[in-house]
């Protein structure tokens, strides 16, 4: 499986995304249909660019290849010029196509993802300013973007509250989102990483508090999801997919931090986590959806069947009993292989597929959040692990 699974980066994600580079405005097109018509004006998320710049400056650690490092200069040089508020800080959401800002919504979210790839890209290539930018952007969330409590979600451009309608689902409007804390977490350790500087360290073992405390279900072995100031659910929902992610981006943050009492206090619930999972979302071939209010959505997103990947070997890694865990890795990886890799000339993943396999011809190939991080990380986490299924 890892030599399968380097080839489709090596020879279909990497190129698929070097073609839809905007040589003329920067940055990277933002949306390209079902039918594969690309539009060149389509709005250019910013979480996008973000995702991209990550994906070319890891795949460049990982592959050693030149030309990617090249890629990941062409992403920070937009993120630079473009994506970043010089005026009023932060990241904007989204930009015209040719740069402009489009929705200056500052999202805690979105500054979390600009470290992580901001971080990433200094690892990468040495470069400074990236790291300059990635720190500008934690002292913004850390002054700005979070309270005694937690992490807070959505502001307007000069940093005032704002409804969260952007990380809001299902029906509800939430004051906290499990989401944005575990991309919160995602990016700090990846700048601890890079850093080792403690004052991040200190954010990181708080955050893991709060998914312990205040996010982990231990009655239903679930995250919840939506809350609101408290950190009192707002609705039933089982997420499948960013609970196994969570699993494995915890593990990894609490290797990064190398604290044995955390690792004590944590891993218990990462590996609840990927066991409630397996047994209740796996189907024996793909990961379902998620469960809202004890309703199934058996439908099999792309993102989620990536990350699924990823935490079952995990999983194995963490208790090598569980061979059950890389049999499910392999036939998930069995089911993208088949039906949620597009075959067609010029496309990448499909978004959405119903749990036999057929497409959803309403979603698009690529738009502001449908990008490389997910299924390019998984095929470099799959590399870097070395665990055959």
């Amino acid at each position: 499986m890892v030599e399968e699974i380097k080839k489709h980066l090596e020879e279909s994600l990497i190129p698929f995304w070097k073609n839809l580079k905007d040589e003329e405005y920067g940055g990277y097109y933002g949306y390209l249909d079902y039918q594969l018509k690309l539009d060149k004006k389509a709005v250019k998320g910013c979480i996008l660019n973000s995702r991209i710049l990550w994906f070319f400056s890891n795949a460049f650690m990982v592959l050693k290849d030149e030309s990617l490092l090249k890629e990941a200069d062409h992403a920070f040089r937009f993120m630079k010029e473009r994506c970043m508020d010089r005026e009023c800080g932060g990241v904007y959401w989204s930009l015209t196509y040719d740069g402009q800002p489009e929705d200056s919504t500052k999202h805690t979210y979105n500054q979390a993802f600009a470290i992580y790839a901001l971080s990433s890209y200094y690892d990468a290539s040495g470069n400074q300013e990236a790291l300059d930018m990635a720190w500008d952007l934690y002292h913004i969330i850390e002054t700005k973007c979070r309270d005694e409590q937690g992490y807070l979600e959505a502001f307007d451009r000069n940093f005032q509250p704002e409804d969260n309608d952007k990380l809001s689902e299902n029906g509800v409007m939430a004051d906290r989102t499990m989401n944005t804390l575990l991309h919160v977490l995602e990016a700090y350790t990846e700048l601890y990483r890079v850093t080792k500087d403690e004052r991040v360290g200190s954010n990181l073992r708080f955050m893991l508090d709060v998914v312990a405390d205040k996010i982990y279900n231990p009655v239903l072995r679930r995250q919840e999801v939506f809350f609101d100031s408290e950190y009192h659910t707002l609705l039933d929902l089982h997420s499948y997919g960013h609970d196994i992610e969570t699993a494995w981006l915890v593990d990894r943050c609490i290797d990064v931090l190398n604290d044995d009492a955390y690792r004590a206090k944590i891993t218990p619930i990462t590996m609840a986590l990927t066991d409630q999972i397996y047994k209740t979302a796996f189907t024996g071939r793909n990961l379902s959806n998620e469960c809202e209010k004890g309703k199934v959505d058996t439908n099999c997103v792309w993102w989620v069947q990536a990350e699924a990947i990823v935490g079952f070997i995990n999983g194995y890694q963490h208790d090598s009993s569980r061979t059950e865990y890389l049999q499910a890795a392999a036939s998930i990886w069995e089911f993208i292989k088949e039906f949620i890799i597009d075959k067609r000339n010029g496309s990448e993943w499909f978004w959405l597929v119903d749990r036999d396999g057929t497409p959803y011809p309403d979603k698009p190939i690529v738009e502001p959040w449908k990008c490389p991080y997910h299924n390019g990380r998984m095929c470099m986490e799959v590399i870097r692990r070395n665990i055959d299924a």
